[in-house]
């Protein structure tokens, strides 16, 4: 299958902020501002969603897919370069099934059952009803009966009249329930009351629903501008959250399970703890925050319900802590991270402040991970993230950012090092789980960072400070030759960086 890493929302987010191109994350489903957008601006959307098919999209929608990404070419007497794409309409789909009304779309998406219809209850109405090219046996049968119910659908002028000729195959008992079904299912593909032209132009988002749901502004406006990160908003409205599985040991417990202290802070933060209810342990049980979580149990989804932590004092003074976060002196929040992750800021004096977060992190994954890290595993990380830096000052076109020639000698050489084919390919499973709770650790400090208003700063993700292909590499190659451990001899620079970060994480 297609396994996208741990982090590549965060590193996405990171390389749009450095690209200087403008986004938005949207509180809750996007299609539905996307499609507002999109109409509003005469745009196609660029897309995997086959939603986008039922929208009326004035400028259409491009399937992602259908992108000949190694076809780039000049445009005929026009500036720039072009990529080859296809581009769906509704109203050319629409003429293709007999003048089918566009406004129909709606309902044939929810019969065919969409993220929120259960088709269960319309499968009465397939068994009943006669339709046009009826249902073949064999593979082309569902496809078969999706160009059926357009051709059925096209008889009708408007979608109420459709809705009650639906209904007519259905028990008159369930009539009134799969009308309002359906109706707020459609609903779904209706326009958008969030103006999200108002944001790109004064940088405002306004929701309603979030409103409703007493967000605090700075939580809103920190999500839209990709400040936070849906896990938090999942668990602030949800109380629930699905955490996404790695390439892990399957007969292992979850690689997440090594982040859970973290969550549970994070949680605690979300859902206002007070210090009160934390004083009495018989009430916790009843008292205490909760948080549905969806994780992996050995190769199957189970949910457990995972108490919030309970926070220091200097954290319960409001009944309202997450309005007055932001307002927190930035020691205190400081403090709250570093406790979290069991480090003293003192041992990360020494470390650039940049890698102050994973270098924490790190310390926090050695203390917490079963089976314990081994000595090799963390060398190949740190290893991995001296090579990161090393690739961050020889490619930055910052001016600022200085780079020695003995740091391009060593990047060189490190290349070199990295184009050598090396025989015992092996791929160790043990070492990969561990690597992915180093990762979970991560990705949950740093959005514990985040809603804390980066006490620490947030490190750079698109400058290969994690690369799981080179981490196993480094991993393998030191077991059986531990000289791989001065890789970067040629820079007096990176040498002393790899030991002042394997010093402070062994201290």
């Amino acid at each position: 299958g297609c396994l996208a890493p741990l982090l590549t929302r965060e590193a996405f987010v990171q390389a749009l902020g450095r690209l200087g191109v403008p986004f938005v994350q949207c509180f809750a489903e996007a299609d539905r501002e996307i499609a507002g957008l999109a109409n509003s601006w005469g745009c196609p959307v660029l897309s995997l969603d086959s939603d986008f098919c039922v929208f009326d999209l004035a400028g259409g929608y491009c399937p992602l897919s259908h992108f000949q990404w190694e076809s780039a070419r000049a445009g005929d007497g026009a500036p720039g370069c072009y990529v080859p794409a296809r581009r769906f309409s509704v109203e050319r789909f629409c003429r293709h099934f007999g003048h089918l009304d566009k406004r129909l779309l709606p309902l044939f998406a929810v019969m065919n059952g969409n993220d929120y219809m259960d088709l269960a209850a319309l499968e009465v109405f397939f068994s009943k009803v006669r339709l046009p090219r009826g249902c073949a046996p064999g593979k082309r049968g569902r496809h078969l009966r999706l160009q059926g119910l357009l051709n059925w659908l096209s008889q009708f002028a408007e979608p109420t009249e459709a809705v009650e000729n639906v209904l007519k195959y259905l028990k008159k008992h369930q009539r009134e329930e799969i009308r309002e079904l359906l109706r707020t299912s459609m609903e779904d593909y209706a326009p958008s009351d969030v103006n999200l032209e108002d944001f790109f132009q004064n940088g405002k988002y306004e929701c309603e629903a979030a409103r409703k749901a007493a967000v605090p502004q700075w939580v809103l406006d920190a999500l839209a501008k990709g400040k936070l990160a849906p896990f938090i908003i999942n668990a602030l409205i949800l109380r629930s959250t699905f955490l996404r599985v790695q390439v892990e040991n399957m007969q292992r417990p979850s690689a997440h399970c090594t982040a859970l202290p973290i969550r549970q802070v994070i949680y605690g933060l979300l859902l206002t703890v007070s210090q009160s209810t934390a004083a009495s342990p018989s009430k916790q049980t009843h008292e205490l925050p909760v948080v549905c979580e969806f994780d992996r149990c050995q190769k199957t989804i189970k949910k457990a319900f995972v108490q919030a932590a309970s926070l220091p004092a200097d954290f319960c003074d409001d009944p309202f802590p997450l309005d007055k976060l932001v307002e927190m002196p930035m020691s205190c929040r400081q403090m709250l991270l570093l406790e979290t992750l069991g480090v003293k800021m003192s041992s990360l004096e020494s470390i650039p402040s940049h890698l102050q977060l994973p270098v924490a992190v790190t310390c926090y994954w050695i203390r917490c991970s079963e089976p314990k890290v081994q000595l090799h595993q963390l060398k190949a990380l740190l290893l991995m993230i001296v090579s990161g830096e090393l690739h961050r000052i020889n490619d930055d076109p910052d001016p600022t950012v200085f780079c020695a020639e003995d740091d391009s000698v060593a990047y060189n050489e490190f290349l070199k090092w990295k184009e050598k084919k090396v025989q015992n390919n092996d791929f160790d499973l043990d070492a990969a789980h561990s690597f992915c709770q180093w990762q979970c650790c991560l990705q949950m400090g740093l959005y514990l960072n985040q809603l804390l208003c980066t006490p620490l700063f947030e490190p750079d993700l698109s400058s290969r400070l994690y690369t799981g292909t080179l981490v196993h590499r480094l991993y393998r190659e030191l077991k059986s030759t531990p000289s791989v451990e001065n890789l970067f001899i040629l820079s007096p620079k990176m040498t002393q960086l790899y030991l002042v970060l394997l010093n402070t994480v062994e201290s």
